[in-house]
């Protein structure tokens, strides 16, 4: 067999292979042999067929098949003797010649073959990367003091209703009547809000529902029908408000505190709160320190990809489940990943950063942590919290998902050692118009 090489450009190349019929008569006979061996035919004992006869049934299919195992073959020997870092994997060229499959032809096939750039690059305390530091004002301590207390605070009765309160109500039309019903202001279509706004106990008023009302969801929950059914309504109806219920802030007494933050007094509940206030704000800081590290990495790295070959595999590999237009609309953030990823090989190769399972263990249950707390449960035992984890660690998407940042989180960690941090202080509103 014979191979031609032609270097398009950097990272791009073409080979020929010259397939003669010699270089692939020995493995097509071997096929046919194995049919031959395997083929149960009628008349025929096993092993027995006549060859003219397997010839007939699988010459084509041991044709094809034999002379794509020696061009998968040469296709790899020649990848491992040139040491060449292939993207993905060698495609048809695009002008491929129409081959004519018949036994004894010899064959030519043209491959397009792209490569990984080698990424190369140093970094010193010459490199600076900007470190924003949030500060804490008297209005971000206010602010979260009254968050918190309205968390914890509770429904009491109130007098005329306010945009924020809730009113219990009776609806009635005709003999259908729903009682009891919790009407959220919030949740009343801005133009007939103004006629919920300062009702009391006792009053009535006429209400379209579905100008009131204008998810239907929210409709039928409050008419206690089926959805189906609203259109069948007339949507007028005879409201009574029954009482109203306004939120009223946890009062600032001992047992607030124990509750919110285990602390005794209004002081160390104030402090409690600016150390959370830095913490959250420390998370953010880190996360956009990441972030723009990340794009002063790539852009130290200037990593050239042969993209239009990329895209053809993307696309090849995929079989069908993408078009063109839709890898074209996502490839801005595809490529970014792509190069990012060989960078950060780079990087941990580079700085000798290991993950180990304790790492994806611990980054798991912090992000099973906050889901639970996003439900309102702050105290999961760890037990739970550790089986959580662990079921987000046994999903593919998940898995990876955890993988990735904890690659990143180390990487950035690794690197900040290296670089030179330029601190710079900026306010929450500031720090939260960058781009």
């Amino acid at each position: 067999m014979k191979i031609e090489q032609n270097r398009i450009d950097d990272l791009n190349l073409e080979l020929t292979l010259a397939v003669a019929g010699e270089d692939y008569v020995e493995s097509r006979k071997k096929k046919l042999n194995d049919y031959r061996k395997k083929a149960e035919i009628k008349g025929f004992r096993k092993g027995m067929v006549p060859m003219s006869l397997v010839e007939k049934m699988y010459g084509q299919s041991a044709l094809v098949d034999s002379v794509n195992d020696v061009v998968a073959a040469e296709l790899n020997n020649f990848i491992q003797e040139n040491n060449l870092r292939v993207l993905g994997e060698p495609l048809p060229s695009e002008d491929q010649p129409e081959a004519e499959w018949v036994a004894g032809n010899d064959f030519t096939f043209k491959f397009d073959i792209a490569l990984n750039p080698e990424v190369s690059f140093e970094l010193s305390k010459e490199d600076e990367v900007v470190y924003y530091t949030i500060t804490v004002t008297e209005a971000a301590k206010k602010d979260m003091r009254n968050n918190l207390l309205k968390q914890y605070g509770s429904l009491e009765d109130g007098k005329a209703a306010k945009e924020e309160d809730f009113i219990i109500v009776d609806f009635e039309q005709g003999d259908m009547r729903v009682e009891d019903t919790y009407v959220a202001l919030r949740n009343v279509a801005e133009p007939a809000r103004t006629a919920f706004v300062g009702v009391k106990a006792g009053d009535v008023l006429d209400v379209n529902v579905n100008e009131a009302f204008v998810n239907e969801t929210d409709r039928s929950s409050m008419l206690k029908v089926n959805k189906d059914e609203l259109a069948n309504l007339d949507p007028m109806f005879k409201m009574t408000v029954k009482n109203v219920k306004t939120f009223v802030n946890a009062p600032l007494t001992e047992e607030t505190f124990e509750k919110i933050f285990g602390v005794k007094t209004e002081e160390e509940f104030d402090a409690k709160i600016e150390e959370k206030i830095r913490a959250e704000y420390a998370q953010e800081a880190d996360f956009r320190f990441g972030k723009d590290l990340k794009e002063y990495l790539l852009a130290k790295a200037d990593v050239k990809v042969a993209e239009k070959f990329l895209k053809r595999w993307v696309y090849v590999v995929n079989d069908g489940k993408f078009t063109m237009e839709d890898i074209e609309k996502d490839w801005e953030f595809f490529i970014a990943d792509y190069k990012w990823q060989m960078v950060r090989s780079y990087l941990m190769n580079k700085y000798g950063v290991k993950v180990e399972e304790a790492d994806l263990l611990a980054s798991a249950k912090g992000f099973a942590a906050y889901q639970f707390a996003m439900y309102g449960m702050n105290n999961v035992p760890e037990e739970q919290l550790e089986a959580f984890a662990k079921n987000i660690l046994a999903q593919e998407d998940q898995g990876r998902r955890i993988l990735d940042k904890v690659e990143d989180d180390k990487t950035f960690d690794a690197v900040r050692e290296v670089v030179s941090l330029k601190k710079k202080k900026i306010s929450v509103d500031k720090f939260r118009e960058l781009k």
